[in-house]
């Protein structure tokens, strides 16, 4: 068995290309699970912080509606090339969500949308992934078209569904299903972007027979129709989002059936941020400002939104992602798998980038004064787990002295009842921490580093160093550098320990009880090789029911009936669980049986819409679902939503 030490050093030493997979046995299980090295460039090789963190602008509007009532966006998705890499290097292919009639706002991620509590927001979401004579792209990136997925080749009765083959499909080379979800907004069902809501860009060359738009995709246009007009069009769809919800950091991603994991790689997401209303401070409490539109050019930004994410690359600068299962090293490398195994040939259950990219830059660097900032951090990885510290020694032996404390103030659904000072801050796939850093009695010239102990594996709780291994210092434990600079403006904020944050009514105790279950199906060809994550009921002894996505629907609420959710996981990994339309409130945790109950942990004491469920244990969160329709919940490591842990949701009147 080689190390992941091994393996990484081997590349170095070498300076080749490592194609081959290596593997890492967790705990006392013959599970294994492999880190990509990529096929060209080692990350050991890429200057570090020698770019500026982009701070990004706001995305432009494109108007008001219904007589300035309604803030209007037109979002379109494209292809370009972007500088990730450090200059010197190749660019890189990706996609990215941009203001049409404004062309320098494509980027990857996508420019946060600012908007106001309670202030209705239209966005005409837009598939353009087509060349310049209009035929459409293909993905870069590998599509298992084994995998309940979309599937437009299988036309109006094939699409959105599993697949059976007699010998192993080559991957999906067709036009882009995309359909886009506000992760964590109150919206109603046809605006919540349903995996199955799809639809393609409008290519000249769609081959006879395909499928155009998912299976939900009329229905919700028709119930657009009905509540606001006929406003979607061939190519798009438009949402409308109501805003009514607490300040706080929202953020959105492509969320098509079963192929998720590779759009999103590719760089479909973007932050969306509300401010004002009963539940924000006024302007000046917290460090600020930050960017918004019309800003002019100079202007010094105090709030940052960060977007983290881990990306491996070719040699060429393209993304690199695995093509075959191979590459997870627990099935016999070359295939054949259909019909020999039950193994999907190209889906990886987790994926894990070597290097660390910031609002889409590698290892950057931010030249900060000496003053307080506020720092939004969303975790747009695939698996990863970020634990984010403040270190001065970039490379320390784990777990670090952290230099300076991280004052959490929000999460997914906005203010804490109260600031946490932290040394360091969990952060899962999908998760949202608002923090505040004061840097104001660090000399000029201080280089800091915000690092990552969490581990370069599935994250399954505990200490660094006792119970996982962390992030590899040189690369993965790395992911940007502050300079401190000179003050060049007075901070009149107040300091995170005197802080008064906005009140927070906590949801009341719910009567009803609904049990679910984290599960995990292995192959019956390969020992301890993990084919499918599957969510699932309860049954009456205690044993869990998995259930598939095309399962009839187990989770049916009743609209403003208040639901306790007793989540006990049966794997051997955390998984971020995400559920649609609502923010709840983390109640508790329990092992497995019996055990030392525990309550939210310091970040989570607001309201969420994601929450790590830990193995061997049930995490326990409240809810109020107040609108009828579909919705989904699902786990958030993107690999395992792709590939059936998801379930449909549906609150009843």
């Amino acid at each position: 068995m080689i190390t992941r030490r091994q393996f990484v050093a081997a590349g170095a030493a070498t300076g080749a290309a490592v194609i081959v997979p290596w593997r890492l046995l967790r705990g006392s299980g013959a599970r294994a699970t492999a880190l990509d090295g990529g096929p060209g460039l080692d990350p050991h090789t890429i200057a570090k912080y020698a770019q500026r963190l982009a701070v990004l602008p706001a995305m432009p509007r494109a108007g008001t509606v219904e007589h300035g009532a309604v803030d209007h966006y037109a979002i379109a998705v494209r292809q370009f090339r972007q500088q990730m890499l450090p200059p010197g290097l190749p660019r890189t292919t990706v996609w990215g969500y941009g203001a049409i009639g404004h062309p320098g706002t494509f980027h990857a991620p996508a420019l946060p949308l600012e908007t106001l509590a309670d202030r209705q927001v239209r966005v005409r979401w837009v598939n353009q992934l087509v060349d310049s004579l209009g035929n459409y792209l293909s993905h870069p990136l590998t599509v298992d078209q084994t995998l309940h997925w979309a599937n437009p080749a299988g036309g109006i009765s094939g699409r959105d569904m599993k697949q059976t083959f007699t010998s192993t499909p080559d991957p999906y080379h067709g036009p882009i299903p995309l359909v886009t979800h506000l992760h964590g907004a109150h919206s109603f069902e046809e605006s919540d972007g349903y995996p199955n809501a799809w639809f393609l860009a409008r290519a000249r060359n769609i081959p006879d027979g395909y499928a155009t738009v998912g299976s939900f995709y009329d229905r919700y246009a028709a119930e657009f129709h009905d509540r606001i007009g006929p406003l979607w069009h061939p190519g798009s769809s438009v949402y409308q989002y109501n805003n009514d919800q607490r300040a706080t950091t929202l953020w959105f991603h492509d969320h098509a059936l079963g192929m998720t994991r590779v759009n999103i790689q590719m760089g479909l997401s973007g932050m969306y941020l509300i401010r004002g209303g009963d539940s924000d401070l006024p302007a000046g409490v917290l460090p600020g400002p930050a960017p918004a539109i019309g800003d002019p050019p100079g202007t010094r930004y105090y709030e940052i939104p960060i977007v983290v994410q881990d990306r491996s690359f070719n040699a060429d600068g393209s993304l690199f992602f695995p093509d075959s299962r191979d590459f997870f090293g627990d099935v016999t490398p070359g295939g054949p798998f259909i019909p020999t195994t039950d193994v999907p040939p190209q889906w990886n259950p987790e994926f894990f980038g070597t290097t660390m990219i910031a609002n889409g830059r590698v290892w950057p660097r931010l030249e900060v004064e000496p003053r307080r900032y506020r720092f939004r951090f969303l975790n747009s990885c695939n698996t990863r787990v970020v634990i984010l510290k403040i270190a001065s020694d970039p490379t320390a032996a784990r777990p670090a002295p952290a230099a300076l404390p991280i004052w959490q103030i929000g999460s997914d659904g906005g203010f804490l009842p109260a600031p946490q000072q932290l040394d360091q801050v969990i952060i899962a796939v999908a998760e949202r921490a608002d923090v505040v850093v004061d840097f104001s009695d660090v000399p000029v010239g201080t280089e800091l580093y915000l690092i990552n102990e969490g581990p370069d594996d599935p994250f399954g709780g505990g200490t660094v160093g006792v119970d996982f291994d962390p992030a590899d210092p040189a690369t993965t434990g790395q992911v940007m550098k502050f300079v401190v600079g000179p003050l060049r403006s007075r901070d009149t904020s107040v300091p995170p320990d005197r802080l008064q944050l906005p009140s927070l009514t906590p949801l009341g105790s719910p009567s009803h009880t609904r049990q679910v279950s984290l599960n995990e199906l292995d192959s019956t060809t390969f020992a301890d090789a993990p084919i499918v994550g599957l969510l699932g009921t309860m049954n009456a002894d205690g044993t869990p029911s998995p259930k598939r996505w095309m399962d009839p629907v187990t989770e049916t609420p009743t609209r403003n009936v208040p639901e306790t959710w007793e989540i006990t996981n049966f794997t051997d990994d955390a998984h971020p669980i995400h559920v649609h339309q609502i923010q709840f409130q983390v109640v508790n945790r329990e092992p497995t049986g019996s055990g030392q109950v525990r309550g939210p942990d310091a970040g989570e004491s607001g309201f969420k819409d994601t929450v790590l469920a830990y193995p061997g244990e049930t995490t326990r969160i409240k809810m109020n679902f107040d609108l009828a329709g579909r919705y989904v919940w699902h786990c958030h490591i993107i690999d395992h939503e792709d590939n059936e842990m998801m379930r449909p949701l549906q609150v009843e009147e």
